[in-house]
């Protein structure tokens, strides 16, 4: 089966994420799909396996197969986690329902570590950025504030909010490239202390439950396996 059409026929959840689901959309924005499909069972007892994620085939659309984005959302990815908690949800069967009630499983302190480490990343190119051209690329900076504000909120609240409410136009001002670089820095050193500040007493569990996701990603492969083999009425 072609990879495009284990999305168009075999997706259990699509959503939208980015810009439009942060609360921070302005006219020219694009609109990215995100989703999850579960590629039959019987395609993983041949040698040639299938993919993990496929591109497309729509514009600006990226899609999962169930057991990698299962295994990024337990590593706290936050691009992951992101496309679990978007509030734009365009598609859910029952199996993705289930991983919608299951997202709260995939959550844990760990957050702490991986959100903090992409925006960190993200200032070391932004900063190269100011060294070379005076200036960093302005639209990545808003998103790295963003992600360090969503960091402190799931750590305090325990659950993960996208939309930015009144956060939205500090932040489209530093997209717009009416915050020195230099705040910009020193919002970040803030929202990174505060987010260590919040660590010891976050709601959070240390780890998160990889048995209840285990359980899950065996259960929807057994029935995908009965499907496949099931006898045919006469």
């Amino acid at each position: 089966m072609a990879p495009e059409e284990l999305v168009r026929h075999h997706t259990i959840y699509s959503c939208v994420t980015g810009s439009r689901a942060f609360g921070l959309a302005t006219d020219g924005s694009d609109t990215d799909r995100r989703g999850v499909f579960v590629a039959p069972t019987p395609s993983f007892w041949r040698f040639d396996k299938p993919p993990t994620h496929v591109e497309g085939p729509g514009e600006e659309q990226f899609s999962w197969e169930l057991e990698r984005f299962c295994e990024l959302a337990l590593r706290a990815n936050p691009n992951i986690l992101e496309c679990l908690y978007s509030p734009l949800v365009q598609y859910a069967d029952g199996t993705g329902r289930e991983l919608l009630d299951l997202r709260g499983a995939f959550l844990s302190r760990r957050v702490h570590e991986t959100f903090t480490g992409y925006a960190t990343a993200q200032r070391a190119r932004l900063a190269a950025d100011v060294r070379r051209h005076g200036a960093p690329r302005w639209k990545h900076a808003m998103h790295m504030l963003r992600l360090l504000q969503s960091c402190r909120d799931l750590l305090r609240t325990g659950t993960l909010t996208l939309d930015v409410g009144e956060e939205r136009e500090p932040l489209l001002a530093v997209r717009r490239g009416e915050v020195p670089w230099a705040e910009v820095e020193s919002r970040m050193a803030r929202l990174i202390d505060r987010a260590a500040a919040e660590l010891p007493r976050s709601p959070l569990p240390p780890a998160p439950d990889r048995a209840r996701v285990e359980a899950f990603l065996t259960a929807v492969r057994a029935r995908s396996a009965h499907l496949a083999v099931a006898p045919t009425n006469r």
